[in-house]
């Protein structure tokens, strides 16, 4: 059976006797893979070679993140509410992926985690939407003995909705709200 390894980096040398060498990597600037092309420990040591790539450092926030998107917690959700999680991981990891769990510890780290929900400050819900993904990952590794404290517990919300102005149209939850605050005004009446 042949199988198609992606990536993989081969360089031809000219050694001293004149003879001609291919030598494989895994990926370019990667590992040597030292076994034959096509035979199974060829297949073997370029999985392994992926698989260290995939690794995060131990010790690192990283760690964290990936055991979080390994756990039921994560793999539980539906199909669309982990693929919106999954953008805002991303950009957790860009920004915190290598910051030491014992940091977590530190109670100046909520102000690093806030000041980096302010980045997103012009787009209020997107904002949430990242400290909420946050605050979902440390609560993870809270319940999981991980840290003592949350540092992302009551962060707040930057969006406030506007429910007074409603939908003027006239759609059945435009009615539906028009008929709410008549019945609320009523009340106080």
């Amino acid at each position: 059976m042949r199988v198609v390894l992606k990536g993989i980096h081969k360089v031809k040398r000219r050694l001293a006797n004149g003879e001609t060498k291919v030598h494989c990597y895994a990926w370019r600037g990667g590992p040597a893979i030292h076994a034959q092309p096509g035979a199974p420990d060829f297949v073997r040591e370029y999985h392994d070679a992926h698989a260290s790539l995939r690794q995060p450092r131990a010790g690192t926030f990283m760690t964290i993140v990936a055991q979080y998107k390994a756990a039921p917690e994560f793999t539980g959700l539906a199909a669309s509410t982990r693929r919106a999680y999954l953008a805002y991981i991303k950009l957790i990891e860009d920004e915190f992926g290598d910051l030491p769990v014992a940091a977590l510890a530190d109670r100046r780290v909520r102000g690093e985690f806030k000041a980096w929900r302010d980045l997103f400050a012009e787009t209020p819900r997107k904002a949430d939407y990242a400290w909420t993904t946050l605050a979902r990952i440390m609560s993870f590794a809270k319940d999981r003995g991980i840290i003592a404290t949350n540092p992302c517990e009551r962060g707040g919300r930057l969006y406030v909705a506007d429910l007074r102005r409603g939908n003027q149209d006239g759609s059945a939850a435009s009615i539906r709200m028009r008929e709410l605050r008549r019945a609320r005004d009523a009340g106080r009446a």
